[in-house]
């Protein structure tokens, strides 16, 4: 009897399955607990401005890039991006946030709808909010001045190179010429958090060129080079960059250096609503951040070309002001962008979302969520 019940125990242990973020049944990995992530956290337990990396005494073991300053550009691939390249085929449930994302133009047809100032909270209750893997989440109504859905909307977290913004603001708030040319330093490079960067000390790029790939790119080097020829240098950006978030009334944000890659750069949904809605006052901020791609034609370099790290900029059902992703291991991946769905304007926050591809699932689950609402309602 013994050996029999033995036999069974193995066999349900070969046997066992959970279900995959896309529902789908798959077999259970030996080192997967199941239903959590794997730092231990439940999909849906929010982050903290405490969090910290358990295995590395909260510095990050995934790190976002590595800098390489040989002198000799890489030769391997010319997609430039300052976080983990975007994945189509990472896993069952991210294919299917990619596949949302690739679909048709889903709000064809939707012109003929009536549309009003304000959205009908009713008819979005009505659709029904579809399940989000950020553990932040922040759906703002730019017309109506009010939240269409929030999830741990004041909870303080790490924003990682969504930081760039407020970076791109003081730097443009100066009237810095745009013209004036910057060699990369080696002062540019975050000797605390390594992170990978193309780009390479000794170039000179002008400071719009530095200021697009900042915020195109998330470029880091890029970032610390505008704060390290602001007025003063880098302490007095980080002044003023502090200063403007309290003007705004950003009150639970706080910048440490103006990358993003320092974890002590905290904010929260509420806050960066603040700080999307005064970035868009900035017409370059707007241009810079839904460019599609750059390319940096150095002497003495091949040329560079740079990609925008939101690949949502170049679909064509999207119609998006203003764009900005962040990663550190700290932060998961983030993305804030202000965009027009159903003609009607929204600024969007994802913090901490917890697969590779999730963040852009999630802004395509919005836009869904809002597109199902206006075909069900006569206030729009």
């Amino acid at each position: 009897m013994r050996i029999k019940f033995i036999t069974l125990l193995l066999l349900g242990q070969t046997l066992l399955a959970y279900a995959g973020d896309d529902g789908t049944a798959v077999s259970a990995p030996h080192d997967v607990t199941l239903l959590t992530q794997s730092d231990g956290r439940s999909p849906a337990q929010p982050v903290s401005n405490t969090r910290k990396n358990e295995q590395n005494g909260g510095n990050a073991t995934l790190q976002p890039d590595i800098v390489r300053n040989a002198g000799v550009p890489e030769q391997k691939d010319d997609l430039a991006t300052n976080e983990p390249e975007f994945s189509p085929a990472a896993s069952n449930f991210e294919q299917n946030d990619w596949i949302i994302g690739n679909e048709p133009n889903s709000s064809q047809g939707l012109d003929t709808l009536k549309q009003s100032d304000e959205l009908s909270l009713e008819a979005l209750k009505f659709a029904s909010m579809p399940r989000m893997r950020s553990s932040i989440v922040l759906i703002y109504d730019e017309n109506g001045e009010r939240p269409l859905h929030s999830k741990n909307a004041d909870v303080v977290a790490p924003i990682a190179s969504i930081t760039k913004l407020m970076t791109a603001m003081v730097v443009l708030d100066a009237k810095l010429p745009l013209d004036e040319e910057i060699s990369l330093s080696p002062l540019d490079i975050n000797r605390k958090k390594i992170s990978r960067s193309r780009m390479r000390t000794g170039m000179t790029l002008t400071r719009g060129e530095l200021l697009k790939l900042a915020l195109m790119a998330s470029e880091n080097l890029a970032a610390a080079a505008l704060a390290r020829t602001y007025p003063g240098g880098t302490e007095a950006a980080l002044v003023r960059m502090n200063a403007k978030a309290r003007e705004l009334g950003m009150n639970s944000t706080r910048f440490l250096e103006p990358t993003g890659l320092n974890s002590g750069n905290v904010s929260t949904a509420n806050d960066l609503v603040k700080m999307v809605r005064a970035a868009q006052g900035y017409e370059l901020i707007h241009q810079f951040t839904t460019s599609t791609s750059h390319t940096l034609e150095l002497a003495g370099y091949r040329p560079l070309r740079f990609h925008n790290t939101n690949p949502l900029v170049k679909n064509a059902s999207w119609d998006i002001g203003l764009s900005k992703t962040g990663y550190i291991s700290e932060a998961g991946r983030c993305l804030v962008m202000e965009a027009k769905i159903t003609e009607h304007p929204v600024i969007i926050v994802l913090l901490d979302s917890w697969g590779r591809n999730s963040r852009v699932g999630d802004a395509n689950r919005v836009k869904k969520w809002m597109e199902k609402a206006s075909r069900t309602s006569n206030n729009w």
